[in-house]
């Protein structure tokens, strides 16, 4: 099984937004703002083939589907669809996808399922041989969102997803089209019902997987926030989240697991580590992978 590191559409967002509770000369350490006080984001995908016999897409960035003023207010860079550009580099094609795996239905992890916006044309879905994996509870969150994150969500991809007949519900930490090659872990603190991936290593200890790579989507969405402490403004509940995040981190360290981040401009996987002084860190930064084995050393 070889592992892609897919890059979407890049943006900018506000800093002080995207570290909600750190000081503006603390976070500036770690993410250069530009004049409007805003950083740079990926919104990087995961491929993996063959997993459970399947080629699967782990989220799918922002996409192109905004309007050009609603472009530039979330700060996208490209006008074009570069999670397509990304996937035929890596040899693949949407069409090819047989899974999409979506850990929520926020427009930077899930704008990237639509066709590129045209001016007349209503919202298209794109991967058309694709099952679609989403948490059952996340999707009432989605279909009934909340004042506080309502603008987060695309008004009409529900409806686009629910016609297309091909959303797997995932109640629990496995999903039938992925059987035992996927484990889900779930997260409530950015939004209820968040779904972190874990593709696990072979390694079984104490009946537990050792190794492998879990999509950390917004719980980490990159290097400085696995700084425990560190959460965003986006957060629903950002005690809780640190809660989550403790948790989630002491468990990937344990077990040897590679974090994968989706939002990190320049880092697409480390492994988990600690300071010194206890906290957590990472080691072993990998800036991307192109058909790297999930226990490589090396990426392309």
């Amino acid at each position: 099984m070889k592992l892609w590191s897919i890059e979407g559409n890049s943006q900018r967002l506000d800093g002080g937004s995207m570290f909600g509770n750190a000081p503006r000369t603390m976070w500036t350490k770690w993410a250069v703002p530009d004049d409007a006080n805003r950083i740079r984001l990926a919104t990087r995908a995961l491929l993996a083939t063959p997993l459970n016999g399947r080629t699967v897409l782990f989220e799918t960035g922002i996409g192109a589907f905004f309007e050009p003023t609603m472009r530039e207010r979330f700060g996208v860079a490209e006008s074009r669809h570069v999670l397509l550009d990304s996937l035929r580099e890596a040899g693949f094609e949407h069409t090819d996808i047989d899974v999409v795996v979506l850990s929520h239905l926020h427009f930077d992890h899930a704008g990237g399922l639509l066709a590129p916006w045209a001016a007349g044309k209503a919202p298209e879905l794109l991967f058309p041989n694709a099952t679609f994996v989403l948490g059952r509870k996340h999707w009432q969150r989605a279909c009934n969102p909340h004042p506080r994150d309502r603008a987060s969500f695309i008004p009409e991809l529900p409806g686009l997803l629910e016609a297309s007949g091909r959303v797997e519900f995932v109640d629990d930490d496995r999903a039938p089209s992925l059987g035992d090659a996927v484990r889900f872990h779930y997260s409530d603190g950015h939004t209820p019902g968040m779904m972190l991936a874990e593709i696990p290593g072979p390694d079984l200890r104490e009946g537990r997987p050792h190794g492998g790579v879990v999509f950390c989507a917004d719980l980490v969405p990159g290097l400085p926030w696995v700084h425990v402490p560190i959460t965003m403004g986006y957060d629903r509940n950002p005690e809780l989240l640190i809660d989550e995040k403790q948790d989630f981190l002491d468990d990937k360290l344990a077990r040897g697991v590679h974090l994968f981040f989706t939002h990190d401009p320049d880092i697409a996987l480390a492994q988990p580590a600690r300071d010194d002084k206890g906290r957590f860190t990472t080691i072993h930064q990998v800036p991307r992978l192109a058909a790297r084995p999930l226990h490589g050393e090396d990426a392309a």
